[in-house]
């Protein structure tokens, strides 16, 4: 039983798009070839030691944190992690790293957190934008010009919508101007105002073709100094993005809602931490896998009694609490993030079917293993 990395890989990414990944992040395959077969994968939270030597030679781990992220210059095998690589190629072992692309992914990371806890998502918390920035162009031409900038804007890139090509928007009215001394104008004279039937001609554009559209347009367009504005617009949200809000089946206490996490996650020596008014009614959360005080501001004009996340900072989350009714649940960064790895599991599961054993590795490697109360 065997598949090729490559079509892994393929799954994987059509599952966990690269390009939703933080630009600091560095995801994807970080070792093995993917012309060659792997017999096996094993799904982990993190590439450690103990998980790495629990893959099966010619196996792939599919580890969520990257073990080569920040400054690495050198995979010498007298380093740790230059040890493990070493020991993963002499096995034939293959490492990919899904991270934040998975946390932005749908479903991902925060999905599988809420699916564990019995939540129903409802939307992105912070969901990315869809597409290019755009812009949208009106510009104020005689209607008997109005084609010829057209045409010159369309071929400078402005006008695509999705499939198609040549979009604008027009509409007829009057324009008027005084031109000064100085001035050269291709209709009316100097110190007379003039009034023209002009038309109103609006086309979006990616807001990188910028420089190139006003060139083409003030080439075309017959005026000395045309009248046109550009307004850039706000991003469409896609379906994707960093944490989920979701709802309860039933509205419960914040001190039963802990208690929920507490029975669902795995245990750790962090535990579960929450600050706000137990007896407080919990019907809709945010959630958010890994560490989420970045979106803290976020979070407090979400429309939720709660926010689930991990590694909240003393300051950020005092701030918050002195600002906000949202109540705070605190847990262990691995436990938020490891429901991912039974969802990253199934998918290959479903894909693969008996032709691929994927697991999910049994090894905890939450780093906290001391505890005392």
């Amino acid at each position: 039983m065997s598949a090729r990395l490559s079509d892994v890989i393929d799954v994987l990414e059509a599952a966990y798009p690269p390009q939703l990944a933080q630009d600091w992040d560095s995801v994807g395959l970080v070792c093995g070839d993917p012309d060659e077969v792997v017999e096996s994968v094993t799904v982990a939270v993190d590439a450690t030691a103990d998980v790495v030597d629990d893959v099966p030679d010619r196996g792939l781990l599919l580890a969520h944190h990257p073990l080569l992220l920040r400054g690495v210059d050198t995979v010498a095998a007298d380093t740790a992690k230059g040890a493990l690589i070493h020991r993963m190629i002499r096995a034939g072992k293959a490492l990919f790293t899904a991270h934040t692309n998975a946390d932005s992914a749908n479903p991902g990371v925060s999905d599988a957190l809420a699916e564990t806890l019995g939540l129903t998502v409802e939307e992105v918390l912070s969901p990315i934008p869809a597409g290019p920035r755009l812009d949208k162009w009106v510009v104020f031409v005689p209607a008997e010009n109005a084609d010829a900038v057209r045409e010159a804007m369309f071929g400078a890139g402005a006008g695509r919508i999705g499939d198609y090509s040549h979009c604008s928007w027009s509409t007829s009215g009057t324009g008027q101007f005084l031109p000064h001394d100085g001035a050269n104008p291709a209709i009316g004279t100097v110190g007379t105002v003039e009034r023209v039937a002009e038309d109103r001609v609006e086309a979006i554009a990616p807001a990188r073709a910028r420089a190139d559209i006003l060139a083409a347009m003030r080439a075309a367009h017959p005026y000395e100094e045309p009248a046109f504005d550009i307004f850039e617009l706000a991003p469409i949200p896609a379906n994707v993005g960093l944490g989920r809000i979701a709802s309860l089946p039933e509205p419960e206490p914040l001190a039963h809602f802990v208690g929920r996490v507490h029975d669902a996650l795995p245990a750790t020596s962090w535990g579960i931490r929450a600050a706000g008014d137990p007896d407080a009614p919990v019907s809709r959360v945010a959630v958010c896998g890994g560490a989420g005080d970045s979106l803290l501001s976020t979070v407090a004009a979400a429309g939720v009694q709660a926010y689930l996340t991990a590694d909240l900072r003393h300051h950020p989350a005092d701030e918050h609490r002195r600002a906000s009714d949202v109540a705070l649940i605190d847990v262990a960064h691995w436990a938020s993030e490891f429901p991912w790895c039974v969802q990253a599991a199934e998918l290959l599961r479903k894909h693969f079917g008996d032709a691929l054993p994927v697991r999910v590795s049994a090894i905890r490697t939450d780093p906290w293993n001391v505890e005392r109360t």
